[in-house]
């Protein structure tokens, strides 16, 4: 999956968003923003939650911190992060790859209000060293994602 299946879902519903491919790690923030040469807050982070019995993803700003309270007031219970296996299994994506599309199950996403303050977000494409450029209307547009305010 991974990968390809972003590559998938990006040809049918947002054709003209290219994947760029770099030959070094893009995996965490910090190597994201420097290999793309954006803001830590540009980098899209994409992070796999579970409240209850419920997962879903909430893409934040890179420099963006989970708030618990906001958190627990939006989504009715208290939020536990997936761990690495889960998150590959549910979503096809290796850890550092995570984005909203081209999901192997299909789940809620959400997008923090902190991407708001970007015309154009670098949220990764299914692979350590793989990303898109987008506008953060656009990747909730094409996610089918609902705006929410969970960050500090």
């Amino acid at each position: 999956m991974g990968l390809e299946s972003v590559r998938s879902f990006l040809a049918n519903a947002a054709p003209d968003v290219e994947i760029i491919e770099l030959e070094v790690s893009t995996a965490t923030v910090a190597e994201a923003a420097q290999g793309h040469g954006v803001s830590p807050g540009q980098i899209a982070k994409t992070l796999s939650i579970r409240v209850k019995d419920q997962a879903f993803l909430v893409v934040t700003g890179g420099d963006a911190r989970l708030d618990n309270r906001k958190l627990r007031d939006v989504f009715g219970g208290k939020a536990k992060m997936l761990d690495s296996t889960e998150v590959e299994a549910i979503t096809g994506h290796p850890v550092g790859g995570v984005c909203p599309f081209g999901l192997a199950t299909p789940l809620a996403v959400y997008c923090d209000i902190s991407l708001k303050a970007f015309s154009e977000v670098v949220p990764a494409a299914g692979s350590r060293n793989s990303a898109v450029r987008i506008s953060p209307e656009k990747m909730a547009e094409i996610t089918g994602a609902q705006w929410v305010d969970v960050c500090q």
